[in-house]
């Protein structure tokens, strides 16, 4: 029988490797290398830095990018259980609408309100409500307006590729003014 050799030449670095995988020290070095090194900084959780253009955190472990859209995403993922009491929210109407105003679920606001009620401060509670409701209303009114205003001058390429220009009535100057001053009324009008 022909004895079988092994013909093979190992390395330094591949014997220290095989040393380290024993050992289990699977993460050391076998080796030096000379060059470039990036410099890295270790961040905990909840820390904000910027890094190529964009801010990044760590939350729950994982490096994430913050974006302006965070707060937006936050409000439109719904809970499995209440942020106050901790009991699981039912995705009913009532829970719903509650959370997307107060961040908790019906039974909560039930609780609160009736807390309110006791502490005699309904009337400023109920007020609060209305004025922020009214708020909401004249900033999508305000937005709509100078919308129009601005669009006032546009140009649109057809299909056949021709430019087109749409111009719609005059607003009188006046009707401006008159406008932006029944909104600076409604803003400041508290019910």
């Amino acid at each position: 029988m022909s004895e079988n050799n092994l013909k093979k030449e190992f390395s330094k670095r591949d014997v220290q490797r095989m040393r380290n995988i024993i050992t289990g020290n699977t993460g050391a070095s076998t080796g030096t290398q000379v060059g470039y090194s990036k410099q890295s900084q270790d961040y905990q959780e909840g820390d904000v830095w910027e890094e190529d253009g964009k801010k990044w955190t760590i939350k729950n472990g994982l490096k994430q990018t913050l974006t302006k859209f965070d707060k937006l995403k936050k409000l439109a993922v719904f809970p499995l259980t209440c942020p106050e009491c901790g009991k699981p929210m039912k995705s009913d109407d009532l829970n719903k609408k509650m959370y997307t105003i107060h961040s908790k679920c019906f039974d909560c606001v039930i609780e609160m309100e009736a807390k309110i009620k006791r502490e005699g401060k309904w009337d400023e509670y109920e007020k609060g409500m209305m004025n922020a409701n009214k708020e909401s209303i004249v900033d999508d009114f305000e937005a709509a307006f100078n919308e129009y205003l601005n669009s006032q001058n546009e140009t649109y390429i057809t299909e056949a590729g021709d430019i087109e220009s749409w111009k719609g009535g005059k607003v009188n100057e006046d009707e401006i003014k008159n406008v932006k001053e029944y909104i600076k009324k409604l803003r400041e009008y508290k019910i």
